[in-house]
């Protein structure tokens, strides 16, 4: 039987770990592409060589420089869509092989926890889209506390991503987290809960 996969997505510094971890906790089995992009470009890996002969910036013999990297992507757009053309198709391959593997073990609902799902194209391998939105004073906060950015490094990040508009008008359920974590999380379980039910018909 084919799984159930629901995309999880939306703007950086808007509570997408905490929703992936109640959706766990819902019985959903976890792809986290932040972990499959870092296979994708590990250390030595033949993907990571053939990025490297296209951005010999970014690597130092087959090794990635991840902070030189982000701060050169999310400072000039051009980079950064060529740069996505690149890996994406590298990334969704094993996206899919995650999937199958889910369902091998019996899984019937998958959680593709993807920040840049869209831009990937990986939407299409999703029966549902849930987006996390939070605003942007709090977002900033969060993501220079978090990542250790400077405030305009933060923004940079913001402004590469899409606006609260398009995760509204290109998703089936929308979390904002602009409130507490208790508040996040209730939303997070309601949200899973009701995939659940829609799916069996209840």
């Amino acid at each position: 039987m084919s799984a159930y996969v629901v995309g999880l997505t939306g703007q950086t510094g808007a509570g997408k770990t905490t929703v992936s971890n109640i959706f766990s906790q819902c019985g959903f089995y976890i792809i986290n592409c932040d972990i499959i992009a870092r296979k994708v470009t590990e250390d030595g890996s033949d993907t990571a060589r053939e990025l490297e002969k296209e951005f010999p910036d970014f690597f130092d013999n087959g090794c990635l420089n991840r902070r030189q990297a982000a701060k050169m992507l999310f400072s000039d757009r051009e980079l950064l869509d060529r740069y996505n053309a690149a890996i994406f198709p590298m990334i969704n391959r094993l996206i899919e092989q995650n999937i199958k593997a889910a369902e091998e073990k019996g899984y019937r609902f998958v959680l593709l926890d993807a920040p840049t799902l869209f831009e990937a194209g990986a939407d299409r391998l999703c029966n549902a889209v849930v987006s996390c939105t939070a605003d942007t004073d709090k977002r900033i906060k969060r993501i220079t506390e978090r990542d250790g950015l400077t405030e305009e490094e933060a923004i940079a990040r913001i402004r590469s991503q899409h606006s609260e508009d398009f995760f509204r008008d290109h998703s089936d359920y929308l979390i904002e987290n602009n409130k507490t974590k208790e508040e996040l999380a209730a939303a997070a379980f309601t949200a899973a809960k009701t995939i659940k039910e829609r799916y069996n018909g209840k």
